[in-house]
């Protein structure tokens, strides 16, 4: 099976890993922290958390001509998962059509102290 790295120029890499792998037509996306680019500070407040991790998604997927449109599954990972509501309410601002299919995971941690990490799938067409 061929396999391609997907890359950003625009979203920071915090470890050994791609932050994208296409095989097959299905493209991978690593979890994404709310990690803001520039500044690179991470943002624990979970509305300002919540809306760059989305940012960031979005930002990788259209450095390499997805849209958020493409995406088919998320995965939420919360340290917190009492903020739920608050990550949902803003999650359907940037999932406006049909939404992908999702799951929520309450966990102990996250990398970089973050509240929230988001990894997806999505489909090129």
């Amino acid at each position: 099976m061929n396999k391609t790295a997907l890359k950003s120029k625009k979203i920071p890499v915090f470890g050994p890993y791609s932050p994208a792998i296409e095989a097959g037509g299905l493209v991978f996306i690593s979890g994404q922290l709310p990690v803001e680019p520039v500044s690179n500070q991470t943002l624990t407040e979970i509305s300002e958390a919540t809306r760059q991790a989305l940012h960031n998604l979005r930002t990788l997927l259209e450095e390499n001509g997805l849209s958020l449109d493409d995406v088919v599954k998320t995965t939420i990972y919360l340290t917190d998962i009492g903020q739920a509501g608050v990550v949902n309410h803003l999650y359907t601002a940037f999932f406006q059509g049909v939404p992908p299919a999702r799951s929520t995971v309450g966990v102990a941690a996250l990398p970089k102290g973050a509240p929230i990490e988001i990894e997806a799938i999505a489909v090129r067409s």
